[in-house]
């Protein structure tokens, strides 16, 4: 039967654990010296090694012969546990034995001496989800447990664990791998395993697996069933369905141009070849990510997660600003956070990319900030100075002569109104505008307000300054102008006369106040 290589290639020995050399050490020291303590908590992110150390631990404790702190893994105590057959030796899932009666019945039987092996270790996996209850009842037997009897805690989320139990525990933090060692590490199983893997490839795989092992070696699992050739970059893309480096450079220039029809063009490609939506926009927040770091560290290779090739993000580099950077980051995650909920995921990741294209569209501040952000690479990188032709200095001209004045333009001649034009647009005015304005356009010889058309203008005329100051208003020029152009059957213009000579207004306030008896909405004015 088969066997999953990250189960076949499980480290033995602490000399075999990938990246966590403080932690192997110390253990070393500790089984050499005779100073264990009785209970350990291991914490750290998955894959990581959490699991392998304490197994590697009870075999180290019970072996029969022990070689510089490593087990034998020879001496029938060691073969015994690394079968899973042995019965003092138990590993116990809390995250379905996690009840207060499954730590009493521990409880109760670690009271016993071990049958086959020197000491009775237990090993609680993810320990965080035990019940409070049932932290409760380990408390006691860990704080002072027999001297045949060992624990092993280990869990991913450390802020989950009491404190009772944290003080009663030697506590083993297990740092990241780094990618180095995970390639590496690819690089043995494959060439022992005789899978085709480029050392590009290794890297990826390693990059992907976010510091561990185990999911890195899964992955490379995966790849090695699906191709029966060379493993490279591209075949692990098709493999698990990511959008691939060249890909992800495109589609990330084509945002950074503002261009959408290119960016939906290829988003549409990566969807019909079945590329995961989520890994993609993620890839985009990581191409983003090592854009901003170029930007603030220098190039420094090392904190870049290395997608995209170095001179990919130098190109692109160029062409994006530390504030757009910013924005595009925040729409991708926030897209990508809304897949949970999200009935159609494809028009939620559309959308994303057509935001991105068309800041303009958006009026907030983080949108206007880029804008100027990039208007400012701009002006810095030197592209706008250089779209503007510098002007040839002319010499200079000798005077002419002074010649006489031309006669001034005669002024148009003001246009004859249509017939009941005057009347027919106050009709209109008093229906579409308030009666607080209307009250001043009347058909009458005395009428406030009286107009005249120049050219492509509607001249008003007004007996006084108040009027003016009432009327020549944006809103109420507007709907002068719409209905007259409506009744002329062209476009004019209305504006006041500014050639004219305003007078008090008094005389037009109390004929105003006293047709306000014809519009009872009229404020009186006082």
């Amino acid at each position: 039967m088969y066997q999953a290589l990250y189960r076949k290639y499980r480290p033995r020995t602490f000399d075999d654990v990938v990246g966590q050399p403080a932690v192997t050490q110390t253990l070393k020291n500790q089984l050499l010296q005779n100073r264990l303590s009785h209970a350990y908590l291991f914490t750290g992110t998955r894959g990581t090694g959490k699991t392998s150390c304490a197994k590697i631990l009870a075999k180290a404790v019970n072996c029969e012969a022990p070689v510089d702190g490593n087990p034998c893994n020879c001496c029938a105590a060691c073969r015994s546990i690394e079968a899973g057959s042995c019965m003092d030796v138990l590993e116990i899932d809390a995250a379905s034995n996690n009840g207060v009666d499954n730590v009493r019945a521990l409880r109760d039987d670690a009271a016993y001496l071990p049958a086959e092996v020197k000491m009775r270790v237990y090993i609680i996996d993810e320990v965080h989800m035990l019940s409070l209850s049932a932290f409760n009842a380990l408390l006691k037997i860990i704080e002072e447990p027999p001297e045949h009897l060992l624990f092993i805690l280990a869990t991913t989320e450390l802020h989950k664990v009491p404190a009772t139990i944290l003080s009663r525990c030697q506590r083993f933090s297990f740092r990241r791998i780094l990618p180095e060692d995970i390639s590496d590490r690819l690089s043995f199983i494959a060439a022992r395993e005789h899978i085709a893997l480029t050392q590009e490839a290794a890297d990826f795989l390693a990059r992907l697996a976010d510091g561990g092992l185990r999911d890195a070696v899964s992955l490379l699992d995966q790849c090695a069933s699906a191709s029966s050739g060379e493993i490279g970059t591209d075949e692990v893309c098709r493999t698990l369905g990511l959008a691939g480096t060249r890909k992800t450079a495109e589609l990330m220039q084509a945002m950074l141009r503002h261009d959408g029809k290119q960016a939906l063009f290829v988003f549409d490609q990566q969807y019909a070849e079945g590329k995961d939506l989520a890994a993609m926009l993620d890839e985009l927040c990581t191409v983003a990510r090592d854009l901003l770091i170029m930007k603030t560290a220098n190039q420094n290779s090392s904190l870049i997660s290395g997608i995209c090739t170095q001179q990919e993000l130098s190109v692109l580099s160029a062409q994006a600003s530390a504030g757009e950077l910013l924005r595009i980051t925040r729409l991708l995650r926030d897209a990508a956070a809304g897949f949970n909920t999200s009935a159609n995921r494809r028009i939620d990741a559309e959308l994303c990319l057509l935001r991105i294209c068309s800041p303009e569209a958006s009026l907030d501040a983080e949108s206007i900030n880029a804008r100027l952000s990039r208007l400012e690479q701009k002006v810095k990188n030197g592209a706008i100075l250089s779209a503007v032709q510098p002007v040839a200095q002319e010499p200079p001209v000798e005077e002419a002569p002074v010649q006489e004045e031309a006669p001034l333009p005669v002024e148009p001649e003001p246009q004859a109104l249509p017939n009941g034009f005057w009347q027919e647009l106050v009709q209109r005015l008093r229906v579409q505008m308030k009666p607080y304005y209307s009250a001043f356009f009347s058909d009458t010889p005395d009428a406030p307000v009286s107009g005249k058309v120049v050219e492509r203008f509607l001249l008003l005329s007004a007996q006084d300054s108040f009027t003016v100051d009432r009327l020549n208003k944006p809103e109420v020029l507007q709907t002068v102008t719409e209905c007259a152009s409506a009744l002329l059957g062209r476009p004019v213009t209305a504006k006041f006369d500014t050639a004219q000579k305003n007078t008090d207004g008094t005389a037009a306030l109390e004929q105003l106040i006293s047709r306000g008896k014809q519009f009872p909405d009229i404020v009186e004015l006082k």
